[in-house]
């Protein structure tokens, strides 16, 4: 395994814990199930991409990814204190619609299958 996709599952796991944690603390307002999909850290550890998929009502859901966009910053602080390394990346969060597209799919599928019976 390489060292950028040993990162990349470990900032995974880290940044869901704390958009789960401190993060939910801080702002009340996050709403609904937030999951950390990816986490994409660039080969210079400079930036990272990290994709989010948050289920919840469509209102709720813009919010509470503007949140966390707001609070990047905070993310990235409390990264630095759980991470030991020298430097952490810039932290650029992005929606990941790829379960919901899925989800959508099944819907279609199903309903021409039971079109056809």
């Amino acid at each position: 395994m390489k060292r950028t996709d040993r990162l990349n599952s470990e900032y995974q796991k880290e940044i869901s814990a704390i958009l789960s944690g401190s993060l939910k603390n801080k702002e009340p307002d996050l709403k609904g199930i937030i999951s950390v999909t990816e986490a994409d850290v660039a080969p210079d550890l400079k930036t990272a991409k990290i994709y989010l998929s948050i289920y919840a009502p469509e209102e709720e859901k813009k919010r509470t990814f503007a949140l966390i966009k707001e609070n990047a910053g905070f993310v990235r602080k409390e990264l630095a204190r759980v991470m030991r390394m020298r430097t952490v990346p810039f932290l650029t969060f992005f929606f990941d619609e790829s379960m919901e597209y899925g989800s959508k799919m099944d819907e279609l599928f199903a309903k021409i299958h039971k079109d056809e019976s």
